[in-house]
């Protein structure tokens, strides 16, 4: 077993399934949702828990839990990632594995919602004790996943190389005939192993991509703007290197180690250095700041992107915020209380199932390509994946504005009333 160090802070997860049950209750009773498909799409279709054995390093057999929850698939087969986190448990899977069908509704995907993970902290595991720990959790799902059935992708905690491990373990599985056609059966994979160009920074530039529609909405230039994000992993990088260029000025992060801030900007790439060359954690930082964590969501910003857990904007720092613009690059950072207090300050909120809805559609376009046996080029790929964002944007300022509602309760009217069409058109069995 290997230690990562410096010690992490602990995070603990609340109240995310009661969340997102308010946020879907609030939409349905704005477009009178029918009562009997309310009741099929407040519930999952099936939860999977599997209890695996794994050999570590050291010889002793470790026993894991992992989870897949399938929420939804009446648009398509089931799509959500696969996380490693000491806060994964079946509630979570359960209100992570609804927004990803609402945001896939949203994006006008051919995808349902899922979600899973295992609860453990990857630091703690050496890197040949993850491989053996994901195709064991790979093994133990069996047929439930499946290219045309459930697709999962990376999440917190997980990479291209996670899903390479459950690419090779599920394809092992099946005939050798059989197996170059089960290429799809994950996204988020390496380049050499089937992966996309862009898929890497697909969700990040969505997030900046969200927010520039909307300053341009806004007419407001981004050139000087001071952001801040918490999360400095996948998507934290890509939507601050992404804002970087577009002019706006890096003051603060906040990852699992703790806060920076510097008001006169800090450098994205620089700063990506530093964390990689230091376990992963931006501490000791020298163009920056040590602030109390309590004090990060507090700093004098114009815009917040948080990018790391739910449940991070509670209505106890939402009062100290004072950026007129969240980007909401994390599922369910925001939690209700804080919305409200946030909504009638004038806040701006970007919502998670529209912001870092750019994951998910370029996980789209690398099953697609593997489906049909194509390879695009990065240009084309990022030009697709803008132009699926601003219509995914512009149907949702439409709606906010036609409705008068926010943007998140938009976004969820436009999601639910997708679902809704498909199960008056399609019926229910028998």
């Amino acid at each position: 077993m290997v230690t990562k160090t410096p010690k992490k802070k602990k995070v603990l997860k609340q109240g995310m399934l009661s969340n997102v049950m308010h946020q879907f209750d609030n939409a349905a009773n704005i477009v009178g949702l029918n009562p009997n498909i309310r009741k099929i799409l407040e519930v999952t279709n099936n939860e999977l828990v599997v209890h695996f054995p794994v050999r570590m390093d050291n010889g002793e057999v470790e026993v894991f839990t992992g989870y897949r929850v399938q929420h939804n698939n009446s648009l398509g087969p089931y799509k959500g990632g696969l996380r490693y986190h000491p806060t994964v448990d079946i509630d979570a899977a359960r209100a992570l594995a609804m927004w990803m069908t609402w945001k896939t509704s949203l994006a006008g995907l051919p995808y349902g919602g899922a979600k899973g993970g295992i609860q453990l902290d990857p630091a703690q595991y050496s890197n040949p004790e993850l491989e053996r720990i994901t195709r064991r959790f790979t093994y133990a799902l069996g047929d439930n996943i499946g290219p045309e059935l459930d697709i999962p992708a990376p999440d917190v905690n997980t990479n291209a190389q996670t899903m390479a491990w459950i690419l090779d373990t599920y394809m092992s599985t099946k005939p050798p005939a059989e197996r170059s056609m089960n290429m799809h059966v994950v996204t988020g994979k390496p380049i050499g192993a089937g992966g996309s160009e862009g898929r890497d920074r697909a969700t990040g530039y969505g997030v900046f991509l969200t927010i520039k529609f909307w300053a341009e909405s806004k007419q407001v230039d981004l050139k000087d703007k001071k952001f801040i994000v918490q999360g400095f992993g996948n998507v934290g990088y890509w939507a601050a290197y992404f804002l970087e260029r577009e002019g706006a000025v890096l003051t603060g992060v906040q990852d699992a180690y703790g806060s920076i801030a510097n008001e006169h900007g800090i450098s994205v790439e620089k700063l990506s250095e530093h964390s990689q060359a230091n376990k992963g954690s931006i501490l000791g930082f020298g163009d920056a700041q040590s602030i109390d964590n309590t004090d990060f969501f507090g700093l004098d910003c114009d815009i917040i992107i948080p990018a790391a857990l739910g449940n991070q904007i509670t209505a106890e720092n939402a009062k100290r915020i004072r950026a007129y613009l969240i980007a909401e690059g994390a599922n369910g950072p925001t939690d209700v209380g804080a919305e409200e207090i946030l909504l009638k300050k004038g806040v701006n909120i970007i919502p998670d199932i529209l912001c870092n809805s750019g994951g998910v559609i370029g996980s789209y376009f690398e099953w697609l390509q593997n489906r049909n046996g194509e390879i695009w080029q990065l240009e084309e790929v990022m030009q697709k994946l803008e132009k699926k964002l601003r219509e995914s944007f512009t149907k949702v300022s439409e709606t906010a504005k036609d409705r008068k509602v926010d943007m998140r309760t938009a976004a969820f009217i436009i999601a639910i009333e997708r679902l809704e069409e498909t199960y008056l058109q399609r019926g229910i069995f028998p």
